[in-house]
């Protein structure tokens, strides 16, 4: 009875007000595509944008409200990272289905470099970290650009993470003191400017493979299915953006998506250290590595469309 004179009272409310719902109807068909167009482009990069500095936030709360128990702590950060490990896990699980293969080629101690294939926004590493960090119990080190550091609001979670600036030495000092070293050869260059057919874009960056035979520590290639189809570059304009990028460093491609589609990190077997391989030979054999692991797991050219599918594809299979 309630129920039934609520509705009536909307009814008049609409009949008073001269509402046209077949007007309403007609609007939202037009609109339609450019507010699924709106999301798109906006809400859904605002997401990750949003738990990325939730992230950083968090650490600076956790980091003034242990300031007194800090004297007292080995590691000020250990609980931070730890919590942030379960919910980038538990984001990647619920957004992308997202699995490792290959866990087990993580030394559970001892330095090793990861070398990874870099998406337009390398979520897979930050999924694979918190993997690594829970059931590996190893922090995996990072090194970034320079423009990383100067982005607002980013300070503390890049103090908490430990990220340090990308060079040689830096990277040399991390294995030697026994750290998990993750690094891109390709870094904002393929990130921006690879393509749906995930080709490698080193050029001729073999510093990775000479860093890894100082300090005599074993190389794990990595590459993460359907990486470049969560997030993807603008191509309109790249050819003019390139050229910017080149000559000043700044990454001004626009990039949209954030698309729940289905990721899976794989983790190939450690190239062990060898004295007799030189740098040249060394990057060579981890490019040709990474791009067997491509040519395998990777459907090419991607499709959003069809890495979306793949979350439900595979469970049918094994039903």
């Amino acid at each position: 009875m309630v129920f039934s004179k609520i509705i009536s009272y909307f009814v008049a409310l609409l009949e008073r007000s001269n509402f046209d719902l077949i007007y309403l109807a007609w609007l939202w068909t037009l609109f339609k595509p450019l507010c699924i167009a709106l999301l798109t482009l906006f809400l859904l990069p605002a997401i990750i944008l949003v738990f990325m500095y939730g992230s950083s936030l968090f650490c600076l709360i956790y980091k003034h409200w242990n300031r007194l128990k800090a004297a007292y702590s080995e590691d000020l950060w250990y609980g931070a990272i730890k919590t942030l490990a379960v919910f980038w896990e538990l984001q990647a699980t619920i957004w992308h289905g997202y699995e490792v293969e290959g866990l087990e080629n993580i030394p559970s101690e001892g330095p090793a470099l990861i070398v990874f294939y870099h998406a337009t926004l390398p979520l897979d590493f930050y999924y694979v970290f918190a993997k690594i960090w829970l059931y590996r119990n190893r922090r995996v080190r990072v090194v970034a650009d320079k423009f990383v550091f100067k982005i607002p609001g980013l300070a503390t979670l890049l103090e908490a993470l430990e990220i340090q600036p990308a060079t040689s030495a830096m990277c040399k000092l991390m294995l030697e003191e026994g750290h998990i070293l993750a690094v891109s050869p390709g870094g904002v260059r393929e990130a921006l400017f690879g393509d749906q057919n995930y080709q490698l874009i080193w050029k001729e960056r073999k510093g990775f493979a000479k860093v890894a035979i100082d300090a005599k520590v074993p190389i794990i290639p990595m590459f993460t299915k359907n990486c470049r189809e969560v997030v993807r570059a603008m191509t309109i304009g790249r050819r003019f953006l390139s050229y910017i990028y080149e000559k000043t460093r700044l990454p001004l491609v626009p990039i949209y998506g954030i698309f729940p589609v289905k990721m899976i990190t794989y983790l190939g077997e450690p190239i062990p250290y060898d004295p007799e391989v030189t740098p040249d030979e060394l990057a060579q054999r981890v490019k040709t590595r990474i791009e067997k692991m491509i040519e395998t797991h990777q459907r090419r050219p991607g499709s959003i469309t069809r890495a979306f599918l793949d979350r439900f594809t595979k469970n049918l299979k094994q039903n």
